[in-house]
């Protein structure tokens, strides 16, 4: 049984059929008849009491043509940035100023540590202006070693130097004041003591305590921080 349906997009597409002509008419024709078979099949199935679960989106669109020239298709893509190629996490080296055993105050600029099954809580304040900010490693690795699980970063040629002159600095202070807090996108993720000057441009992050890390979070920072 014909059941003629009126469908805007197939008397448009066919309006500029009239225009275009050509090879370019004859596709645009094509894509009005398609639509007006899915139109109609969409039709019959709501009679039917059938209901449609899906639509597919399509992702292409086809650009205007002059009359002659062949279709060309336009395929829409992503913006950049969005999820695809993300840049590596970026590290702060940051003095050590204080460390008390007790939660941070709001607005403090503290960074808290939980408190854990062998260690209370506790807030850490550094000194920013003094630091290390916005570092990009040039490796990590996660590791085990002696049963504990690291992380081991390496610094390039001017981050090496940069980073020798600050532990230099906190090797003869008292604690916590020879402490370096090592910050990744916000969260603090160890505070070792230096006892000398730092000059491999290598460290290890083995988390607020020693221990802290497993091999899931271990293996997630390292995958944060190394630029490959």
């Amino acid at each position: 049984m014909n059941d003629p349906i009126a469908h805007p997009l197939h008397d448009a597409l066919h309006a500029h059929v009239r225009d275009v002509g050509g090879d370019a008419g004859a596709h645009l024709a094509g894509l009005a008849d398609g639509a007006l078979r899915i139109a109609r099949r969409r039709q019959r199935l709501t009679r039917a009491g059938v209901g449609l679960v899906a639509a597919v989106a399509v992702a292409t669109t086809w650009a205007a043509v002059a009359d002659g020239a062949t279709p060309r298709a336009h395929v829409v893509q992503p913006g950049a940035g969005d999820g695809t190629g993300a840049s590596a996490a970026l590290v702060s080296f940051l003095p050590v100023t204080s460390s008390v055993q007790e939660a941070c105050a709001r607005g403090s600029g503290g960074y808290a540590v939980r408190a854990s099954a062998t260690h209370p809580a506790s807030c850490v304040r550094v000194d920013r202006a003094a630091g290390m900010t916005g570092v990009r490693v040039s490796s990590a690795e996660a590791g085990k070693s002696n049963g504990t699980w690291k992380v081991e970063v390496s610094l390039d040629a001017a981050d090496r130097e940069r980073f020798a002159a600050l532990t230099g600095s906190l090797a003869a202070k008292p604690a916590p004041r020879n402490e370096v807090a090592i910050v990744v996108d916000g969260k603090l993720w160890g505070t070792p003591f230096v006892t000398a000057s730092i000059t491999g441009g290598r460290l290890e992050i083995a988390g607020p305590y020693d221990g802290d890390l497993t091999s899931a979070t271990a293996h997630d920072l390292a995958g944060r921080l190394d630029p490959g």
